[in-house]
């Protein structure tokens, strides 16, 4: 099979698809791989590397669409992408249908093999979307705390605060992987924390986990009215596995939060969980609205894109290798959970949440 590996155009998306290890493994495997000239340079790896390892570079991404049966990619398909995809062609990558409805038809129109990382699920579990959730929600505390700062327009709160002064507080809507590793980091810091969850079970794991020096709140509307006006930071880390987040946020509810709070939506990426959410870029990050700092950048592990791309492709290579040496058909067969991320064949959406979400 020839897989493509073409550079990622959303902005400043520094992470990229495969690591010349993995190009390594397929080549090993007797597949072709095709690499955009620079594709790996943001994540720290020339283009030597890839030819290294077996790969043909080419100079432009119209050329590795062009060529290659499947398409490997971090994020969805960008505007400039969707005429380069064709029919039958696979793609494997994060797509995030349910806030996309334009990418969705795109998709369909151009009759493209899609796979969505995020939907990959065994059990409870998002393998292809857990190590991204790991590093959004540490960064969610990091970006908090620096806009925190009054300098960027925040409270002036040090997190961790100092000895004599208390510390921030810090709550954490959701206490999946994005939210423990919130928490987690939030802890590390010296802050005040509390997580919200639905799941009882999940509780006690985080009571475990973060060995008490976390406070869990069960999650409902009142818990929540009743936190908001002490928050310094609030964390958004909800998800429903291929389905929009729900809006627990109301615009009303901001407004009990103190002026220069800081609002971190890493559930953006499926349309956020608070109504005065709306999709940002690292380029231009934040926007106040109800004078709380909103921080919605839709590919946050892109800014840490040496980490991001080694731990995303630990998980996602081992299944391009299959699909690549069964065929996708055999695969899904093979593996019920790479058939869970098949979201869109022939046409029509496969996924019976993401067709719910979009009404099709």
């Amino acid at each position: 099979m020839k897989i493509g590996i073409p550079k990622e155009i959303k902005d400043k998306e520094n992470r990229v698809a495969c690591t010349p290890g993995g190009v390594r493994m397929l080549a090993n495997q007797g597949h072709q791989l095709l690499v955009e000239a620079g594709a790996g340079f943001g994540s720290g790896f020339a283009d030597t590397a890839y030819t290294d390892a077996g790969a043909r570079i080419l100079g432009k991404a119209s050329e590795v669409f062009a060529e290659a049966d499947m398409i490997m990619k971090v994020k969805e398909p960008q505007h400039a992408e969707f005429g380069m995809l064709r029919k039958g062609q696979i793609l494997f990558t994060y797509l995030h249908l349910a806030a996309e409805p334009d990418l969705a038809k795109a998709l369909m129109k151009q009759g493209v093999v899609a796979f969505a990382y995020e939907t990959v699920q065994i059990a409870r579990r998002l393998p292809l979307l857990e190590p991204m959730s790991e590093i959004a929600g540490r960064m969610s505390v990091m970006v908090g705390s620096y806009f925190l700062a009054k300098t960027q327009g925040g409270k002036g709160i040090l997190l961790g605060g100092v000895p004599g002064v208390l510390p921030g507080k810090v709550l954490v809507l959701g206490g999946g992987t994005a939210g423990v590793n919130a928490g987690r980091m939030a802890t590390g810091l010296g802050a005040d924390v509390t997580i919200l969850e639905v799941d009882l079970e999940k509780m006690r794991f985080l009571d475990i986990t973060l060995h008490s020096s976390a406070h869990t709140l069960y999650s409902n509307e009142q818990n929540l009215l009743d936190a908001l006006p002490e928050v310094d930071l609030l964390i958004g880390a909800v998800l429903l596995p291929g389905a929009r987040a729900p809006k627990l946020i109301k615009r009303d509810m901001l407004r009990q939060m103190k002026p220069g709070s800081i609002f971190v939506d890493i559930a953006i990426d499926q349309g956020g969980c608070a109504e005065t959410s709306r999709p940002t870029s690292h380029t231009s990050p934040t926007y106040i609205e109800e004078n709380i700092i909103h921080y919605c950048v839709t590919n946050m592990p892109g800014a840490y894109a040496r980490t991001a791309t080694q731990a995303l492709t630990n998980v996602t290579t081992p299944y391009a290798v299959k699909i690549a040496n069964l065929g996708w058909e055999a695969a899904c067969e093979q593996i019920p959970e790479l058939k869970a991320g098949l979201n869109i064949c022939d046409g029509k959406i496969v996924h019976p949440t993401i067709a719910q979400a979009l009404g099709i």
